[in-house]
């Protein structure tokens, strides 16, 4: 009976590592959406670019933050995407 109560400890103990460090992942995409998200929505309101806020400009601003969403920027001004 103790042996059993020690793997799960031990169980629970390694699944909240891992609830863990998906949440900090999450937290890190969520930061990055948000800034990326407000240059191109300061872009957009300044010099008037209209970038749609479609899924890929939301993914891009998620995994590149602010350097993503200048990649967007760049990539419109050039009229190759977006």
């Amino acid at each position: 009976m103790v042996g059993s109560e020690i793997i799960l400890v031990l169980v629970a103990i390694i699944v909240a590592l891992m609830i863990y460090k998906v949440l900090k992942t999450v937290k890190g995409l969520i930061v990055n959406t948000i800034l990326g998200l407000a240059i191109i929505v300061g872009a957009n309101i300044v010099f008037g670019l209209g970038i749609a806020y479609s899924a890929v400009v939301i993914l891009t601003c998620a995994i590149g933050g602010p350097i993503g969403a200048l990649l967007v920027i760049l990539l419109n001004h050039l009229g190759i995407f977006f």
